[in-house]
């Protein structure tokens, strides 16, 4: 018999064996011999005995009618009938493991970071929860965009919001989210306390204490343009202690400081929030995320988003020029 004759009976007997019902894990045994060479080494990869990886593969030769391996010294050679064999045991363990991602892609919770628990953005999963409580959230914070580019690229998680200027990076989408209008918070003996809302023209030649507006990061950036517009001098001198302390310390003196319309921070008696106005500063939230592997439900959350988005006014509000252009679009695109 040709070799040519005797692969096309070797292949007719292995896809006839296949109308049998294989063992997939002594497919994927046979695999991993062919990848390791030896017994032992496959065996213990796949976390099972040298004694069991040998019964999978005696199985595997019986359910196909051919023998797989010839034994030698320097480990196990695939015979001829291996050989043909392998292309689809391949096949056969790259699509259930595929198949294995798919569904537990589905049953993981859809990963959100929010950078804060108490910022806007909590806001924006809340009320797509609403909508969606089949959905499962696991909410994530981080440092905003300075890590969020790495986790997305990673799939540690599925979609960020946070302020990205520009072009995002290759593979990842961003998504105009949210204007967030910007309150003064002030002592109740500040001099603006008793005012419902404060002209920005107001606070020219004043200084905003803000300790958490960390070096490098997008919203640090964000404030420093605030400041040049308006001639707002932005103090960052101090630790970050938290929130309690922050209201604490607006609330025992004279410092003024600049928070979100939707920032959670705790209650103090002795605190005031005023909304800016003329123009209203907003903070740009976008939605940055994957566009390739995404999980199945982030295509809802991106609907949500772009139902409940309201694009920047330029007669009432303000925002850096840096974010003007992506947040004029009225399609959010």
């Amino acid at each position: 018999m040709s070799n040519n004759q005797h692969a096309a009976s070797s292949q007719s007997s292995v896809v006839h064996a296949g109308a049998a019902d294989l063992d997939l894990g002594a497919v994927r045994a046979f695999v991993a011999i062919t990848e390791d060479r030896y017994f032992s080494e496959a065996a213990a990869r796949l976390g099972i005995s040298q004694q069991a990886i040998s019964k999978r593969i005696a199985s595997l030769e019986a359910a196909t009618g051919v023998r797989l391996f010839d034994r030698a010294r320097t480990g196990a050679e695939l015979t001829e009938d291996g050989r043909i064999f392998l292309s689809h045991a391949r096949a056969l363990v790259g699509t259930a493991d595929q198949a294995l991602a798919t569904l537990r892609g589905r049953r993981r919770a859809l990963r959100i970071d929010v950078l804060d628990t108490r910022t806007a953005a909590i806001d924006q999963v809340r009320s797509f929860y609403d909508t969606r409580a089949d959905v499962d959230i696991e909410i994530i914070t981080s440092n905003g965009l300075r890590s969020a580019r790495g986790a997305l690229t990673r799939g540690s998680v599925d979609a960020a919001f946070c302020r990205v200027t520009g072009a995002p990076e290759d593979g990842l989408v961003r998504l105009s989210a949210y204007l967030e209008p910007a309150h003064l918070l002030v002592g109740r003996d500040h001099p603006l306390a008793g005012l419902r809302q404060v002209g920005m023209a107001q606070l020219s030649g004043a200084t905003v204490w803000m300790p958490g507006n960390a070096e490098g990061s997008e919203w640090a950036e964000y404030h420093r343009f605030l400041g040049g517009a308006f001639g707002i001098r932005i103090d960052t001198a101090g630790p970050d202690f938290g929130y309690e302390h922050f209201v604490r310390e607006v609330g025992g003196g004279a410092r003024a400081s600049i928070i979100g319309e939707g920032s959670r921070i705790p209650w103090h008696p002795d605190t005031v929030r005023i909304p800016l106005v003329d123009p209203t500063p907003v903070y740009p939230w976008s939605l940055l995320y994957p566009r390739a592997g995404r999980h199945p439900a982030l295509d809802l959350l991106v609907r949500h988003v772009q139902a409940s988005y309201r694009p920047f006014d330029p007669d009432r509000q303000w925002l850096p020029a840096a974010d003007r252009h992506l947040f004029t679009n009225p399609e959010n695109s």
